[in-house]
């Protein structure tokens, strides 16, 4: 397959793609180490771990760099490089903790009966990992996979595949670690060869794909762990800190270019404040830079060049049902790459593809409210529940506001901060996902099957049992 590089526009990265006959051989490679890496005590596949820290460390340079050009981000890259070492010493101290299988009891209906308990980790999980964040997020579930004992076959994004080459040589460096990893590269046929051969998937990525993938999965009769798309909210209070507010927001709506999951993408005012607050972040929007410099300026281009077109029709199509451009507006080519300024939008509604539709992109549309009732009904209105956010100088009003937006994670006087907090479990609401939390202790111990075994202590019941007795 051909790349294409966000800032030049050129192809110029060749991947080569794994064959669905290279999909299954390294699955079975995998699952014929499996079993000894479960024999394992937790403490020694913390020692592995540690060893890939070691050796990941080692290559962090080389794949902050091939991040860098996959992404065109350099600051963010070197971020999520190091945010990996942080992901692989948080697992290495708390996996020991929470592996705890109960101890052996008498259970409460059968008192000759004693109950043991093991966990039995899933065999072989796939996880199949989307371009806006290549590296943390193919390794946000792969670790504690690892960690409960599974192999793990990882599937990263075809639109953004050069880091995968740095990371190979560090797990390859790991020969424990390399007999139970294998990186898979490719698009959907690699991807549907992943679902097709393992025991468990773990994919985030949009809601139609997960769907798919979802659908796979029940048939198969295997769970589908899915981090779907969002649509998030801000519902701003008329006590708000304006300075905060939009601080916030904007960082949030803009920060990565807009290309993330949990970026706010619909904004809800009190009315009173409602012109301040729009004066105010179309200021603060007009001022960021962009790294058409990759040494300077704080928002990149956008990655993936099909996504650049479906911002462009969202705007195209605010524009033509009424909507008003305070800044930004457009997608433009400059040297190939594909850049949008921070896009602040007025007069809109829900009748708008920008208020319902994900976006992933840098656009920044505002609602005036008159009453909170309303405010939440707009909030609320939506296929989507990932996460959202309150601002309000009232602690308890934000947190009774917050208790009625239906979505995984609020922010409170902040925005997206489930890309900072990763130790608070969360699930997804209505379509933005299903299943297991990857988040908090619950990222580690969905991996597991839960095993009873029952232990009769007295003489079994005989089939006098069922004997039939007259009245």
């Amino acid at each position: 397959m051909k790349v294409r590089n966000p800032r030049t526009g050129e192809y110029d990265y060749n991947l080569q793609e794994d064959s669905t006959q290279s999909v299954v051989e390294k699955a079975l490679s995998i699952r014929s180490a499996q079993k000894e890496w479960q024999n394992k005590t937790i403490t020694e596949r913390v020692a592995v771990l540690k060893k890939w820290l070691a050796s990941f460390t080692n290559f962090q340079s080389e794949i902050a760099s091939q991040l860098a050009v996959d992404t065109a981000r350099k600051r963010i890259s070197e971020v999520e490089t190091g945010g990996i070492i942080g992901l692989m010493q948080a697992w290495s101290y708390r996996a020991p903790q929470l592996y705890n299988p109960p101890a052996e009891r008498t259970s409460a209906s059968a008192n000759t009966v004693q109950i043991g308990q093991q966990w039995i980790p899933y065999g072989l999980v796939g996880v199949i990992s989307p371009w806006n964040f290549p590296l943390l997020l193919a390794l946000i579930d792969t670790i504690p996979a690892l960690m409960a004992g599974c192999g793990v076959l990882l599937k990263p994004s075809e639109v953004t595949p050069r880091f995968m080459d740095g990371l190979e040589k560090s797990i390859k460096a790991v020969p424990e670690l390399n007999a139970v990893l294998k990186l898979v590269r490719g698009g959907a046929k690699a991807g549907k060869a992943v679902v097709n051969t393992v025991d468990a998937i773990c994919f985030t990525g949009s809601v139609p794909t997960g769907k798919k993938i979802g659908a796979v999965c029940a048939e198969r009769f295997i769970p589908a762990f899915l981090e779907l798309g969002g649509k998030d909210p801000a519902i701003v209070l008329s006590d708000a800190d304006l300075e905060v507010a939009t601080d916030a927001v904007l960082r949030s709506c803009v920060g990565a270019t807009g290309q993330a999951c949990q970026s706010l993408e619909r904004i809800y005012v009190a009315e009173n404040i409602y012109d301040d607050f729009v004066e105010q972040i179309t200021k603060k929007a007009t001022a960021v830079t962009m790294t058409t410099n990759p040494e300077e300026g704080q928002m990149g281009p956008l990655i993936f060049e099909q996504q650049a077109e479906k911002i462009q029709e969202q705007i195209n199509d605010a524009i033509a049902k009424g909507a008003k451009i305070l800044s930004g507006g457009k997608v433009e080519n400059i040297n190939g790459g594909l850049w949008c300024r921070p896009t602040v939008l007025t007069n809109v509604n829900h009748k708008m593809s920008v208020m319902v539709e994900e976006t992933f992109g840098p656009l920044i549309p505002i609602m005036p409210f008159r009453t909170e009732e309303q405010a939440l009904e707009w909030a609320n209105d939506s296929i989507f529940g990932l996460s959202a956010s309150v601002f309000s100088k009232d602690r308890e009003k934000a947190i009774e506001i917050a208790s009625q937006i239906e979505a995984g994670a609020i922010s409170i006087n902040d925005g997206s901060l489930t890309n900072k907090v990763y130790d608070a479990e969360k699930n997804s609401f209505k379509e933005s996902g299903i299943n297991g939390s990857r988040m908090g202790d619950a990222g580690f111990l969905r991996f597991f099957r839960k095993k009873a075994l029952l232990i009769q202590t007295a003489h079994p019941e005989t089939m006098a049992h069922f004997e039939e007795k007259s009245s």
